[in-house]
């Protein structure tokens, strides 16, 4: 999708390197990290420098093929990998991948290229969904910047912005890491309407008719169909149902986990709370806004039964 007006990839390959957009920077500041070890991209996934399930899927995949080349068993590789983010599942997803891949860049490349057709493909699935003038809530950011390209519960509405509909999005901050406003930056640079709203502001407004759908993105989908995403998601399916608003999560088939009905809930520094990203004296910067004792679980679990329908690279379906 469009960074600064020039068509880019999340991840892209850059000679013995990948080079990716550095998500911790943005949307202050547009900066590109260069990866070329094993430790680079395990510190680039763990630290959140790159994010979303499939991207971090993609990512790992890349993280096997540059362990390779400095001489790392594949099993190391996919220990250290596996361990930086515990709930995605398009991380063991592309890890099991790897470990049966004959040529390991060519694979990485692979996995990257088909997560850009199936995302597309996502949006054309979703597009009948929307309507000229229809207003869309999210949760999060599942965008082009959470995959490799096009994004999945975006998909859609890039997909009906290039046609020529008019969408607006509501877009959830999203604390505490506020993600949200990733999804403002990438809709902004492409030109479709939206309005950031508090996180809790999203039931208001569908009480008041103001939502016509929720499209969402989901870091596991589990063979129960219940959905974990970004901590909020629950709430907001919660709400959606109580107005008869259709709630629907986009997931591509590598973020179906057929093999479980739990999931482990990722526990993250309490130091995201405790502090605020922003811009101080016209830098970006950290402010810090409490000492108080702090929980900070990253994601919750969404009931199938709160779920409209699952759009996916193969159509929208009412169960997975």
């Amino acid at each position: 999708m469009k960074v600064d007006g020039r068509w880019r990839r999340t991840i892209e390959r850059d000679g013995d390197a990948v080079i990716v957009l550095d998500q911790a920077r943005l949307p202050f500041e547009v900066a590109w990290l260069r990866l070329t070890t094993l430790d680079d991209v395990a510190r680039a996934i763990r630290d959140m420098h790159v994010r979303g399930a499939p991207l971090i899927g993609a990512a790992a995949a890349w993280g096997v093929a540059l362990a390779l080349r400095e001489g790392h068993a594949l099993d190391h590789a996919c220990r250290v990998l596996a361990a930086t983010r515990p709930t995605a599942v398009n991380l063991k997803w592309a890890l099991d991948r790897m470990r049966t891949a004959r040529d390991a860049e060519a694979e990485a490349q692979r996995i990257c290229d088909e997560d850009v057709a199936g995302c597309k493909a996502i949006g054309q699935a979703g597009l009948p969904l929307l309507r000229d003038g229809c207003n869309v809530l999210t949760h999060c950011n599942a965008g082009w910047l959470a995959t490799v390209d096009w994004g999945t519960a975006l998909a859609p509405i890039y997909a009906a912005h290039e046609a020529g509909m008019r969408v607006h999005v509501w877009v959830d901050e999203t604390r505490p890491r506020n993600q949200g406003l990733l999804t403002a930056w990438e809709l902004a640079q492409h030109g479709v309407p939206h309005t950031v709203i508090a996180d809790n502001a999203g039931g208001h407004l569908m009480q008041h008719g103001r939502v016509d759908l929720c499209i969402v993105g989901t870091d596991r989908v589990l063979r129960t169909g219940d959905v974990a995403n970004k901590i909020g998601t629950y709430l907001k399916a919660l709400a959606a149902r109580d107005n008869n608003v259709p709630f629907y999560v986009a997931m591509p088939a590598s973020s179906f986990d057929a093999s479980s009905d739990t999931v482990e809930i990722e526990e993250r520094s309490a130091d995201e709370v405790r502090a605020i990203a922003g811009i101080v004296d016209g830098k970006p910067a950290r402010v810090r806004i409490t000492e108080a004792t702090v929980a900070n679980p990253a994601f919750d679990v969404t009931p199938a039964r709160l779920v409209t329908g699952y759009i996916t690279e193969r159509g929208v379906v009412a169960k997975v």
